[in-house]
């Protein structure tokens, strides 16, 4: 199975959240192919890169680079997004990626009676993150992505948080226990 596993972690090696995704797809064994959100360096879409994707969607030139992160994303049998819980969501370079990957005809489509429809492969989707302190259920990034799964047509999201990090005294360890207890829960 081919898994893509999608890097927020932008702190890179020292990021506890790229520790957790490690380890979990270390676990699984499948054939990982890992996008790097802080090597990409993405740009968000002006007015300028927007009228050329029109044209290129319009002329169904497919094979565009400017395709290639959803057709990736498209193509993926399994999903792992990793990223850390920042302003009550994710790091903003996971956003821009999203907008690259958000390819009407690619990702998604519009059925006849103009019902949006995913076309995605994915059968699932992980959502792995860690956060400083407790989020309580706010995790506005996995619920995103909960919607966005669902308007590719990924029937299942799953979600795995280390919370409390960064509050003095806690048991850091523990808490990513807690999460690792989490992920080999996962099938």
């Amino acid at each position: 199975m081919t898994t893509l596993f999608v890097n927020a972690c932008l702190r890179g090696e020292v990021s506890r959240t790229l520790a957790l995704c490690r380890e979990y797809l270390a676990a699984r064994g499948d054939d990982v192919v890992e996008v790097n959100l802080a090597e990409l360096r993405l740009k968000p879409f002006d007015a300028e890169m927007v009228a050329y994707r029109v044209e290129k969607q319009t002329a169904r030139e497919w094979d565009d680079p400017i395709f290639a992160l959803s057709r990736q994303f498209a193509e993926a049998e399994d999903i792992v997004i990793g990223a850390p819980y920042w302003d009550l969501s994710f790091p903003a370079a996971l956003k821009v990626y999203l907008e690259h990957v958000s390819v009407c005809d690619l990702a998604f489509h519009y059925t006849e009676d103009a019902r949006c429809e995913g076309i995605c492969k994915a059968r699932r989707l992980t959502y792995i993150t860690t956060c400083g302190g407790f989020v309580e259920g706010a995790n506005f990034g996995y619920d995103y992505f909960c919607g966005i799964a669902k308007m590719f047509g990924i029937p299942e999201t799953r979600f795995v948080a280390a919370e409390g990090l960064d509050i003095v005294g806690i048991d850091v360890d523990a808490q990513m226990d807690k999460a690792r207890a989490q992920m080999a829960e996962l099938d």
